[in-house]
């Protein structure tokens, strides 16, 4: 088996082994929502396929709280794209590091070489509190997973030939120099697992603050989620501009699972988005972020 397909399984059973996918003593998944029939008919089926497929168990137990399933979620998704990701460097080459970030104080961009300015923009604001009053706390921004790139020194870019000297490409991002030695922000994943109206929106504010406040390129800005109801994937889903796209974690399952359950409509738009290049499995993200 491929490493992608080895990496998927054991992302799965890590879900379920560490039960966030599991089962309610009122036999409803962790992943659907309580109130939606079709959010529990799909859920508990596809949850049985993930388990089958992956060789883990779909085991009973108290839901955990939906903060703590959003960062059990979050720390899933990143040991999956350090077991994928990392091993790519043929295709993308650099010194990466990825990993979650565990503060919410919107500052943690600010580490990065195309958010750099936004720690000066907040000790401005704290020192002229008539500047926060005009400019208020949009630009503040907490990626749930981040993959950056660290910058090259010279030695490093001209190991072959002379490339660059200190005459000429002497802004250039990728330059380690000694007033610029952050590491460049190549990813922000948003990791939603489950997508109800409020988080949808959240997703898509986070992704505009990142392309409104950065200084130089865009990072990918993708979401990863385990909801299971086409309808409300297709709420952040549908569109172009702010989202590169959306990744489910069992894209196929989920669709085996409206096939056999006969929901013609709930396939129909799952097929809109997968077609239309706005919604793939998980295991395509990796290959993505080569890009």
């Amino acid at each position: 088996m491929a490493l992608i397909s080895e990496q998927r399984k054991a992302f799965h059973r890590n879900l379920l082994e560490g039960g966030v996918l599991n089962l309610s003593k009122d036999d409803i998944v962790s992943n659907a929502d309580k109130s939606s029939k079709p959010s529990r008919e799909i859920g508990k089926a596809l949850a049985e396929k993930v388990a089958a497929s992956s060789g883990a168990e779909l085991s009973s137990g108290l839901k955990q709280k939906g903060q703590s399933l959003g960062k059990a979620f979050e720390v899933a998704c990143n040991a999956f794209l350090l077991g994928t990701f990392t091993k790519l460097s043929h295709l993308r080459p650099g010194r990466w590091e990825m990993g979650t970030i565990g503060g919410r104080g919107g500052e943690a961009i600010a580490v990065y070489e195309q958010f750099t300015h936004l720690r000066h923009l907040r000790e401005l604001t704290e020192e002229h509190q008539s500047l926060q009053a005009s400019l208020g706390n949009g630009y503040t921004i907490t990626p749930d997973v981040v993959i950056s790139r660290n910058l090259e020194q010279d030695e490093a870019i001209n190991q072959d030939e002379a490339i660059v000297d200190h005459e000429t490409a002497l802004a250039a991002a990728l330059r380690m120099r000694d007033d610029n030695t952050s590491s460049l922000m190549h990813a922000s994943v948003s990791c939603k697992w489950t997508l109800r109206s409020d988080r949808a929106q959240n997703a898509r504010t986070e992704a505009l603050n990142l392309i409104r406040n950065r200084k130089g390129r865009v990072p990918h800005i993708v979401i990863v989620t385990a909801e299971p109801t086409p309808g409300r994937i297709a709420s952040i889903a549908l569109g172009t501009g702010d989202i590169d796209c959306v990744y489910h974690f069992a894209l196929y399952e989920l669709k085996e699972t409206l096939e056999e359950q006969g929901k013609e409509d709930s396939l129909d738009l799952l097929n809109v988005m997968i077609e239309g290049k706005r919604l793939k499995d998980i295991s395509d993200l990796p290959l993505d972020l080569c890009v």
